[in-house]
């Protein structure tokens, strides 16, 4: 699985080094320090690459309070996407045209899909808000960065009237849907980015969930670390993290022991963070940190080898090849900086076969 996952549906597992043998979602649980000691019993983020061969189900996501109440406990859903390519006349499903439940529940029950589903062209480089509550579908020839809350609760409005691998209609779930669409949510018209880039960042979003921006490098920059932690993941070009070579299709996790980070080269990425930002480090205690009560130095590591991983895909539970790798590296004072460092053989996700 590409990008950054701790999820019982998908987690990595370390492979050598001082956490050998544990998961991602350990090392939140168990050093906590790592992550700036954020809150929460779960690591929050789940950051995928999608790439759709065919058009998927059409879905909705509760918010917390629902999924809390009907999902033993779970999180809501909460997501964003950020299209990397796609292709000519391709488009995208986000926000419905229904007044209330009502109305929709009618337009279900005659199927008038296009009546009630708000459809729209998309073109690289497009952003989307998927707010809990907001109907939405990827489709065929779109290829997108998802940042979203670590939750697979998926309820399924619609499918095409596709058989799955059994032969039979995969079920749907109308009542669950109906409860949780937000009838007062204001469908979108287009994704441009219409937010200012200021020295090469631009905010796509920011809400409690998470922070996503989109990073342009051409040359040199280096940016604070203000949060917790930091997901980067490379969208096109090639350059240094850190004085580390990366390229398109690379993933790393930058934690709370780095005070900064340093880029080079001609590059995208798109950086996801969440929680509030904790307050900036003073100059002299950057870069130090601690590994299970030791002090680490430049070259000591974790790594992370491909794990096998079950994925609910419109809750459907597969397994697929994790494919990546983790790497985290704590510098010595005026080192490299520490970095969970994730490559994949495979730069995306698809779709096709079992991914409906």
């Amino acid at each position: 699985m590409l990008g950054h996952l701790a999820h019982p549906n998908g987690d990595c597992q370390i492979a050598e080094g001082p956490y050998a043998g544990h998961t991602l979602s350990w090392l939140w649980a168990e050093h906590r320090e790592l992550f700036g000691n954020c809150e929460g019993k779960e690591f929050p983020l789940l950051i995928k690459i999608l790439d759709a061969k065919d058009d998927l189900s059409i879905q909705i996501h509760p918010n917390d309070e629902y999924a809390a109440e009907h999902e033993n406990g779970s999180l809501g859903k909460t997501e964003c996407w950020y299209v990397l390519d796609c292709e000519p006349d391709a488009t995208i499903i986000v926000g419905q045209r229904a007044k209330d439940r009502a109305e929709a529940a009618q337009m279900i029950e005659e199927g008038r899909w296009d009546d009630m589903l708000n459809v729209l062209p998309i073109h690289k480089g497009d952003f989307f808000q998927i707010d809990s509550g907001t109907v939405h579908a990827i489709k065929t020839g779109t290829l997108i960065l998802e940042t979203q809350q670590s939750s697979d609760v998926t309820y399924r409005l619609y499918d095409y009237d596709r058989p799955g691998t059994d032969g039979n209609l995969r079920p749907l779930h109308i009542e669950q849907s109906l409860d949780c669409i937000d009838f007062d949510a204001q469908a979108p018209t287009d994704g441009t980015v219409t937010a200012p880039e200021v020295d090469g960042v631009t905010e796509l979003e920011s809400n409690p969930c998470y922070t996503v921006d989109r990073v342009r490098v051409n040359g040199s920059k280096t940016l604070d670390q203000r949060w917790p932690f930091m997901c980067l993941s490379v969208i096109d070009g090639e350059g240094t993290v850190c004085g580390d070579p990366v390229h398109k299709g690379s993933h790393l996790l930058a934690p709370s022991t780095v005070s900064s980070i340093d880029l080079e080269g001609k590059m995208e990425l798109i950086i996801s963070t969440c929680r509030p930002p904790v307050p900036k480090r003073s100059p002299t205690g950057r870069g130090v940190g601690r590994l299970l009560g030791q002090s680490c130095s430049h070259g000591e590591h974790i790594k992370c080898s491909p794990a096998r991983a079950e994925l609910a895909i419109d809750q459907t539970p597969r397994p697929v090849p994790a494919s990546l790798w983790l790497v985290t590296t704590i510098k010595k004072q005026q080192g490299a900086p520490p970095l969970i460092k994730r490559e994949s053989p495979s730069p995306y996700i698809t779709n096709q076969g079992a991914y409906r």
